[in-house]
């Protein structure tokens, strides 16, 4: 994976904040949960494609569904985009589930486990 210019990361910046503002106030797909979050943006640099990793805090059903209406709603946010922002090309975007937020909670929670366990362990010893 390339660096980003300056100008492409301003770019993603841009499109990241305009997505998320769409996704929370203007979609009333009611199979997109509420507690939807848009992780991070990557915008190809010949501005045709963009990658959007979404979160979503709830079951696992909940971020199918999230992830089927975003899919159908593609071409509605597509045309905001192109509304909101100035851009020479309006990117195509594609949604990706992000599980990076369930895996850190996952990892935070097994090091604690893992932690309480050394602790035992040491009272044992000076018992």
């Amino acid at each position: 994976m390339r660096k980003n210019s300056i100008k492409n990361t301003r770019i993603n910046g841009e499109v990241q904040k305009v997505l998320s503002e769409i996704i929370r106030t203007e979609i009333k797909d009611p199979r997109i949960h509420p507690m939807t979050s848009v992780v991070t943006v990557e915008v190809a640099p010949d501005l045709k494609t963009c990658k959007a990793y979404v979160s979503v805090l709830g079951d696992e059903e909940s971020q199918q569904s999230t992830l089927a209406g975003l899919k159908s709603a593609e071409g509605y946010i597509r045309r905001q985009l192109a509304r909101e922002l100035n851009l020479r090309n309006t990117p195509e975007v594609s949604f990706i589930m992000d599980q990076s937020i369930a895996y850190g909670v996952n990892m935070s929670r097994l090091i604690d486990e893992v932690t309480r366990d050394i602790g035992r362990e040491e009272e044992d010893e000076e018992a």
